[in-house]
């Protein structure tokens, strides 16, 4: 072996030796864990039922930072400008990575280039809801009365190129309805409207629909997953409702930025899985209708990518664009 070559070893090993240590001690002080949307909505509540957990197992706090505006891509980043030490991670839901990029092509950074994926953290129940005034009882009662009425009907959202938003885009294009499109800052402003029978009909997250139409302040007519809510088992998908093939399923998980050493990427996966295992988490989860899912950081990268193409797909064929 030359001189050189032997340096060229002992500078690789010692590197190596210096990344090994550092993820073993690794987290040695708080991590900073972002969430692209504001408090007290789904992915806010995900995050904060997750960092207690982690802080409890772990021993050190992650800390919750919310930092929402611009579909996600402010907190998404300030991530993917982060120091890659693995003490910045961030909560990314479906809009985030996989729908945003083909509504608002310059983002200043590519979410399959400048961001690497953790862990995916759940999956959760979407429900189509009407307003109590609307004369449908059914999604089929729906589609009749859409196309009779051509662009009379309003659906709200929570933003343009959000998954509520994407789900009614999905759903016209497959019923050959034509409706209009309201975006509102955020879904609790959306229910407000579609309560008070402003506007007509919303996509939305059971956890955060679901005690309304327990109230009957607005009326289920059909869960967008791919198989009906243990929370509302009357209600059938719009799949069986009418829609072969509708389908959207919500979902969250864990990103860092590019540069986070594997090892460090394998240790946050290690107490994500174990703490979406825990009694603890798992029941909170099922009070809010919230399915953990885990896995390894190949898989939810697949998923990223896979859904990527689906939305872009809809993105393209509905003509959806940021005024």
């Amino acid at each position: 072996m030359t001189r050189h070559a032997f340096i060229l070893v002992v500078v690789v090993s010692a590197a190596l030796t210096v990344t090994t240590a550092a993820a073993a001690e690794y987290p040695a002080r708080p991590v900073r864990y972002i969430v692209p949307s504001p408090a007290g909505g789904g992915p806010d509540t995900t995050a904060r039922i997750l960092a207690a957990e982690l802080s409890r197992q772990i021993g050190q706090q992650f800390v919750v930072d919310n930092r929402p505006g611009a579909s996600g891509t402010i907190g998404m980043a300030l991530l993917a400008r982060a120091a890659p030490d693995g003490y910045t991670i961030s909560q990314a839901p479906t809009p985030t990575l996989a729908i945003v990029p083909s509504v608002l092509p310059k983002l200043g950074y590519d979410p399959l280039r400048d961001v690497q994926a953790v862990v995916q953290l759940n999956t959760s129940y979407n429900m189509l809801v009407a307003t109590p005034s609307l004369p449908v009882k059914s999604v089929q009662e729906l589609i009749d009365y859409a196309r009779k009425n051509p662009n009379k009907l309003l659906f709200a959202s929570s933003g343009i190129a959000s998954t509520l938003h994407l789900s009614g885009e999905l759903f016209k294009l497959m019923t050959g309805t034509q409706m209009l499109h309201v975006p509102f800052k955020g879904a609790a402003l959306a229910m407000a409207d579609v309560t008070a029978g402003r506007v007509h009909l919303m996509f939305d997250n059971i956890q955060s629909i679901g005690p309304h139409v327990k109230a009957a302040r607005v009326k289920g007519l059909g869960v967008i997953s791919a198989k009906r809510s243990p929370v509302f088992p009357e209600l059938p998908t719009i799949a069986e409702a009418g829609v072969p093939g509708f389908e959207v399923t919500a979902w969250g998980g864990i990103v860092v930025p590019a540069g986070v050493s594997k090892a460090i990427v394998a240790r946050l996966n290690a107490e994500f899985n174990k703490a979406l295992a825990s009694p603890t988490v798992r029941e909170k989860f099922a009070a809010l209708d919230i399915q953990p899912v885990g896995g390894t950081p190949e898989r939810f990268a697949a998923l990223i990518r896979s859904e990527t193409v689906k939305w872009a797909d809809v993105v393209k064929r509905a003509g959806v664009k940021v005024d």
